[in-house]
Order: structure tokens, then sequence, then C-alpha cells
């Protein structure tokens, strides 16, 4: 009897299994071999999905690394600047890079920056902490300037930036005894202390009219911070200059209750052009002349006694040079009786042997129609009366302890130097001048010296001096009293004193080496640093020994004649004219070409140097221009150095050369007008072989 079965399973057919099936247990689970099958199927698509994983988890990781340098770089540029660890850029509106700033004492880590608004600053670098930030100010549409500050904050020796000369051409920083326009880079110079120094002594030293200014083609300058331990080299293998702060080996001093961390900082602005980025910067940070000097020594030649007689200089000499240039027919502003009219140096009167009856002197020479100006410095040598006085009152800049005055050496001996930070110092100073002015009737003083170089190695003074160039600053200030017809020839901060500035003294030679051509590269330089009353020194040189070209008939205590009368027809174009060694010394033909250029400087040149000179106290805009202030365009404007303009319209292209009736000349674009009355309309232009005879300057007005 078929066995009954339970009514579930009568619904389904119950099928065999097939051979090599595993056998399902209680009817639904898999066996082993089912189980061990679907796990071998299933490892590659894990395998998939792990590998899936880490590509999505790479890819996100990678745009977080992405995202994260998107922001870094923003974060290190602002505006046109663009910072790296290892310096800076900074690009034009173009794109193309216009200054480059390297960090050559340590580098940046970059994970310390931030930016914060305009200000983009680092807490770190390679060598510990620090303050370093730039600090983006734009002032007006066409300027912008970035502030820059690194600032060690542990002892370190010194901060060091380098800037690249980026194929364009620089100019200003200091008067130098080799001077060019541009400024050339030759050979490898280390850091030195940017101070004044008498290069005349010194030629590889900076002179004594500079300022921590420097100016590109590019249109960028900068302007180190007055703060800095300021210290300049260059490079002419890697083209740069490099601008260094330190305290160690150097004569700069930190302030009183300031540690020794060197701070290098500056400012950098950007322009859309060279002449507006400097009429921005000078009226931003010089200060402006507050009045004009004496009309009467723009229009009218200075006659020296230095170069003619030097140190032998008498009475007798003095009164037989002054009317011999009223025979002659010349004009004088004033006469200058220089070194050495006392019987020592540091008295304040007359030698009796060499000057008998001073006060009938100045009587006989007033009569004459004749202002004398006396020549004055800021030592005493040890062997005058007045320098037991000076000890005594404690006027002396003295030895690093405070307690003995310090010795120094100068051209005419040794002495000590009046501490123009002690107002005992220059009240007593003052007074010996306002003497001479009240006994004698002198109209004004030519105040020599005042290099820092003058100072000693090591020293001290009432005022502590942070900067040593500080001194030559407070030495200009002395002229104040006098500003009419004074005449100084050191200058740093020192552009609003309304005096003359004169060039340091020029050797009888024709070169660039204190030479007829280094004298419009040096007038052009100071003028950019902010000194528009320029005397740019006696014509023909100083006749000094050694250093003199020439000679007349054997005559060798003069200069070559031809280098006189080209010294003199450029000398005739400057705001003001020095004579020293007169034209009678040399024959008629010199004489008649002197008195020609002599009219020609008070007719023509003076009425516009004098108009000029009223604009300075506005704007201190150069009064002596190169060509590129009216062609900032004109690659070819930017390195002429022997063409000038005044003003804008009035341009200068003088011979330097000897032996040559003709030269080169240069026009920028424009409508110019030649002093022989011809036209040229096209520009620019090159003349060449333009011919000037012996009694000639080519000079041309822009027409209107």
């Amino acid at each position: 009897m078929p066995t009954s079965m339970p009514p579930i399973f009568s619904m389904y057919e119950i099928v065999p299994v097939a051979p090599g099936e595993p056998q399902m247990s209680g009817g639904m689970r898999s066996s082993p071999l089912r189980r061990k099958k679907l796990a071998n199927e299933g490892r590659p698509l894990v395998l998939a999905g792990l590998l899936g994983c880490a590509l999505v988890l790479a890819a996100v990781v990678a745009w977080c690394y992405y995202s994260a340098s998107l922001r870094k770089a923003q974060l290190l540029k602002t505006e046109l600047l663009d910072l790296n660890k290892d310096g800076f850029v900074i690009r034009n509106h173009a794109g193309a890079v216009i200054f480059t700033m390297t960090f050559r004492s340590g580098t940046l880590d970059l994970d310390s920056c931030s930016k914060e608004k305009s200000i983009l600053s680092c807490t770190n670098s390679d060598s510990g902490k620090l303050n370093f930030f730039i600090q983006t100010v734009q002032l007006k549409d066409t300027v912008m300037c970035y502030r820059v500050r690194w600032e060690e904050l542990q002892d370190k020796r010194l901060v060091e930036h380098a800037m690249a000369h980026n194929d364009s051409h620089w100019y200003g920083g200091a008067e130098m005894a080799t001077q060019y326009w541009p400024i050339r880079f030759q050979g490898e110079e280390d850091p030195l202390p940017f101070i004044t120094s008498d290069v005349y002594s010194n030629r590889n030293a900076f002179g004594g009219i500079l300022e921590r200014y420097w100016l590109s083609s590019n249109a960028t300058a900068i302007k180190i911070n007055d703060s800095v331990p300021f210290h300049l080299g260059w490079s002419e293998k890697d083209r740069t200059l490099r601008f260094q702060a330190r305290y160690q080996d150097s004569p700069f001093k930190p302030a009183e209750g300031q540690q020794a961390f060197p701070e290098l900082s500056y400012r950098v602005c950007v322009g859309s052009d060279v002449t507006s980025i400097h009429k921005y910067m000078v009226r931003r940070y010089f200060p402006k002349p507050i009045k004009v000097p004496s009309t009467e020594v723009f229009k009218h030649p200075v006659w020296s006694t230095w170069a003619l007689h030097k140190t032998s200089v008498t009475q007798e000499k003095l009164l037989s040079y002054a009317s011999d240039i009223i025979n002659y027919g010349f004009t004088c502003s004033h006469l200058e009786l220089d070194d050495r009219y006392t019987a020592d140096y540091g008295e304040f009167d007359f030698d009796p042997q060499k000057f008998p009856n001073a006060s009938g002197m100045f009587e006989k020479l007033r009569e004459d129609g004749f202002q004398v100006s006396l020549w004055t410095h800021p030592f005493i040598n040890y062997d005058s009366i007045n320098f037991g006085v000076a000890v005594e009152k404690g006027l002396f800049v003295r030895e690093p302890s405070g307690e003995l005055p310090a010795l120094v050496r100068w051209w005419n001996g040794i002495g000590g130097i009046l501490d123009f930070t002690n107002p005992d110092a220059r009240d007593w100073y003052s007074s010996n001048l306002r003497m001479l002015k009240t006994n004698y009737d002198v109209t004004s003083f030519k105040f020599d010296a005042g290099e820092t170089s003058y100072l000693p190695h090591q020293f001290s003074t009432l005022v502590p001096l942070s900067d040593p160039s500080t001194f030559t600053r407070r030495y200009t200030e002395m002229a104040i009293p006098f500003s009419e017809r004074a005449e100084l020839r050191v200058g740093y901060q020192s552009q609003n004193i309304s005096c003359f500035f004169r060039i340091i003294d020029r050797d009888s030679v024709w070169g660039y080496e204190l030479g007829l051509k280094s004298i419009i590269p040096t007038v052009l330089t100071i003028s950019i640093l902010g000194y528009q009353f320029v005397l740019p020194d006696m014509i023909g040189g100083n006749a000094y020994p050694n250093r003199t070209t020439g000679g007349l008939d054997g005559k060798h205590d003069l200069p070559d004649r031809e280098l006189y009368i080209r010294w003199l027809e450029l000398s005739a174009f400057m705001p003001a004219m020095q004579f020293s060694i007169p034209p009678w010394a040399y024959d008629d033909e010199v004489v008649r070409i002197a008195q020609k250029f002599t009219a020609l400087h008070e007719a023509l040149v003076a009425p516009r140097v004098l108009e000029l000179a009223g604009e300075v106290l506005d704007t201190g805009d150069p009064i002596i221009r190169p060509l590129w202030w009216i062609a900032t365009d004109d690659e070819a404007a930017y390195k002429i150095d022997s063409q000038f303009l005044i003003g804008d319209d009035l341009m200068v292209a003088p011979v330097l050369e000897p032996g040559k009736q003709e030269r080169d000349i240069y026009l920028p674009a424009g409508r110019w007008r030649s002093y022989k009355g011809e036209h040229f309309d096209k520009g620019p232009i090159h003349l060449t072989d333009y011919p000037v005879d012996l009694d000639e300057v080519a000079f041309f007005t822009w027409v209107h």
C-alpha cells in the first residue's frame, strides 16, 4: 500500500539531482563545493571595488592637495607680486617681470606664511623665527607700492637681498669718483657701508652726496628705509645690486635700548613710466628746499682762488685777481677766498702775514663791486689756539669711552672734528662764522668736507649716531643761516637746505674718473637724488699735479687749452658757473670764448634755470634732466650720458672728446630747432658727425 505524503510535497515534483551537482541538504542549503565556487567568482569583484575605492580616495587627496596648492599660490600672491621661498618678483600688467629680488641670507618657510587683507606675512625662515611681511599699498591708479620688511628675531649676523638688473637701466644711489649714466655694474663688490665719503681721496668709496634711492627704466623705484644699517654691494656676473643690513663689523649701531638684530626694510614702487614714478617718489619721500638761493649766483660766475693759487693765496694776489676780472670785462656773483687765509686750521681770523690789512682789503673789494665768501671746514688742528678751547668746552667728536677727543687725519693735517650733534659745538662754530661775517662783511661761506669718512673708525658723539651719515646731515644744517650764497659738497637727507651743492673736486682730465666726461653723469645723478641747485666745480678742473692733462707751451700747471674751452662751454649750460683758473691765463681767443659763453649763460640759460628753480620748491623735479625725461618709451634715450635737458625744451650736446669738432647727436621724437636755425621735424633722429666748432656748443630748442 503506498505511503501517504504530506500535503505540501504533493504539490511539487521531485527532480533528481544531476550527476556532479552538489546535493542540497534540507532542501535549500548549498554544499561546500557550491560555496567555494561562489567565493571564487566574487573575489575579482571585491578587488575591483577596493581598487575603485583607492582610486577615489587618491583623487580626493589629489584634489585636496591641488586645492591647497591653489590656495597657497593665491596666498603668496598680492596684486602683481609673486612670493616664493627664495624671493619675489613683480610683473607689469602685461605679465612681464619688471622687478626681481632674491633672498640671499635665508629662505622663507612658506608654511608659516599667511595673508590678511593687503598684508602677506611669514613667521619662520630656514634659520628660525623672523618678522617678514609685504604690504601692498595702492596709492593712485598709476602707482602700486610694496612695503617689504625682513627682521631677524634672533642673533643673526646679517640680512641680504639681491636686486636683479632685469635688462633695465638703473640710476641713483651716490656720487662716485668714476660716474656712469646709467649705473654700470663693474666687478664683484661685497657690501660696504653706504655712508658719505670723500671720493677724491678714496676713489672706490661712495661719495659725499648720496641717498638710499634707485630708479629703473622699467618704471620701478626702490627706497631703503632710514632705520636700516645699510650696506651696498654688487655683482657684475649676476647683474645684481646687493642690499645688506648688518651691525657686525659695521659703523652702524642699533638705537639705544634696541637689540642688534638686523632688519632690512624698503619700499618698491611701480608706475606707468620712469618719469612719473620718479616724480611720485620725489614728492613723497624727499624734502624740498624752502627758497631759491641768490639769483646772482645763477646769473654770474663764482670766481674762486683755489685752483689758481691753492694755499699760497695772499691779500695782494686776491686784489690782483679781482682787478683782472674787471679789466677783462667779466661779471662776478662773488669772490670765493679759499684755503688758506688763516694762520692755522681751526681759526676764524686772517693770517696777518698773508693779509696785513684784511679790513682794508674787504673795503677795496666792496668799492669795486665784489662780494666775498670764505672757505670753512669742521676741523681744528692740534696746533691751533682753538684746539684747547674746543677740548675744554667738550666740542669735539670723542673716542668711544667719551672721555677724550678723537684725533682725525684730514688733507691738511691732524686735529679734532667738531661734534655737530652737540648744540654747544654748533653754537660755537656758528658764532665764529657770524663774527667773520660781521667784522668783514663776508657774504657767505664755502663749507668744505663733512663726509662721514673723516670720523674716527670708533667714536662717540653727544647724541649717538645709529647712522653715521647723520653727521653729514648735521653739518649741512650749519649752512642754513648763510644759504643765499653758501656752498656745500656733501648731502644726506639735505635736499631742503636751500644752498648750492658742489660736486667733488675734478681732475683736469677728459675721462669718466673725475674728469670732464664725469660731469654730466654726476649732475644727472645728484639731480635724481633731489639736489637741484648744482655747482659743477671749477672750469678746467683743479689742476692738481700729476692729475692734469695738457700744458700750454710747457706750462704744465695749466689744464690743456682745448679741455679748458670744452669745460667752459659745458659749464655755461649748468645752473651756475665757477671759474678759478682764469681765461686770460691762456690767450685772447680763450678770453673771447669765455666772454661769449658767460654772456650766453646770463641771457639764455639763467632765465630758464631760475624759472625751473622756482618750480623745484613745489615739485622737486630736476633742473638738469636726462633725455628719457621726455622720451620714456625710447630705449636709446636711456643710455645717453653726454647730452642733457634744461627743463623739457632745451637740449644740450657739448663736445667732450679731445681733437673733435664734430659729434653724434640724438634728438628724441618731436620738432627741434638747432642753435644754427636748422629745423628737425621728424624724430627720433641720429645726427652723425654734426659739426661743432671749438667755440660752439650744440644745443636745440623743442618747438611747440
